[in-house]
């Protein structure tokens, strides 16, 4: 797919994660759970919905592996501020450094 093979746990603590950090996390899963997309030209500021071939169970593996990988909770509720990956971001920080204790 020509992205690079990140594991942000070796690389950022959740103390330190930026925002940029926080997108490559949501792409890599967004690669596991959809191996065939093709994230190269995918634009942080556009629906993921729009631009990727990604159900609404698609949707819902991002949020538990959000869960299950880092942790990290994201209500129903909350949903909608997962849709592009600028957004992924802006919702996320917080609640990666909410788990750092920053």
């Amino acid at each position: 797919m020509g992205l690079p093979d990140r594991h942000w746990a070796f690389e950022t603590s959740p103390d330190n994660m930026t925002k940029e950090d926080i997108k490559q996390v949501v792409l890599d899963i967004i690669a596991d759970i959809a191996p065939d997309e093709d994230l190269t030209t995918v634009k942080a500021e556009v629906r993921l919905r729009d631009q990727l071939s990604l159900d609404s169970m698609d949707f819902l593996d991002i949020v538990m592996e959000l869960r299950k990988k880092h942790g990290i909770e994201v209500p129903e509720a909350d949903y909608v501020q997962l849709a592009s990956l600028d957004s992924c971001a802006n919702y996320l920080l917080p609640k990666f450094q909410a788990k750092s204790g920053k």
